[in-house]
């Protein structure tokens, strides 16, 4: 009570009507399926639209370098977004699938897969494309393309990075900490990814493509999704 003031004339100020003190954010609805150019004879420039892209490929694929770079370079403001670098957040209680995949580990996925989701809907509705890169097996509905479609929208545009496994085995062994896997685990999950296959999503085998050359090909098959997007 300020001094001075008459006893039982003071009331605090009303608190403010939301007091967690976050900032607002837009409502970020699911990203639509993005529109073509109206000119039926012109060719999509994935370079200047909005888009949301999901990267798809298994350890060693290069998802991460080829996504680090096809968003450094696009002529319009464009995010990466690395589902393995969302879960890695957790610290302490970190529930590592290479030790098991279990309620734990699943839980943690789904946090940050969400997370992810929840991230690239508020960069597409300020105008930021967005590039993410998930281990999304065709086998597993639970690391599948569903959530990602229910958690973005149905305007994501899923490609597939897969390399020979002479490749994948190879840029795997430079890796160190839980990002590097063994060579069992990597031919086990190289053979799942090979269901994607048959499955409509377009697929880029970058085994003999640099960065540079392997973004250029996703720019051309992103063309082509943008002018006939695929089912899934």
């Amino acid at each position: 009570m300020p001094p001075g003031a008459p006893a039982g004339q003071y009331r605090a100020a009303p608190p403010p009507p939301d007091g967690t003190g976050h900032v607002h954010l837009p409502p970020g609805a699911p990203f639509g399926v993005p529109t073509p150019a109206p000119t039926a004879t012109a060719v999509p420039d994935p370079t200047s639209t909005t888009l949301a892209v999901l990267l798809i490929g298994p350890a060693g694929a290069g998802k991460t370098s080829v996504a680090k770079y096809w968003a450094d370079h696009r002529r319009v403001p464009t995010a990466h977004i690395s589902l393995d670098d969302v879960r890695e957040w957790v610290r302490s209680g970190f529930a590592d699938p290479q030790s098991g995949w279990n309620d734990h580990s699943e839980a943690q996925y789904r946090l940050a897969r969400r997370t992810c989701g929840f991230a690239a809907r508020n960069f597409l509705a300020n105008g930021i494309s967005c590039i993410l890169d998930d281990a999304v097996f065709p086998d597993r509905p639970v690391v599948g393309l569903g959530g990602w479609k229910r958690h973005v929208g149905p305007g994501l545009l899923p490609v597939v990075l897969l390399p020979g496994l002479d490749i994948v085995l190879e840029r795997n062994a430079e890796r160190s900490g839980n990002r590097r896997l063994t060579d069992e685990e990597v031919a086990r999950i190289h053979g799942r990814m090979a269901g994607w296959y048959g499955s409509g999503l377009p697929i880029i085998d970058n085994s003999q493509l640099d960065v540079p050359g392997t973004a250029r090909v996703l720019d051309e098959v992103l063309a082509r999704a943008i002018a006939s997007p695929p089912n899934w």
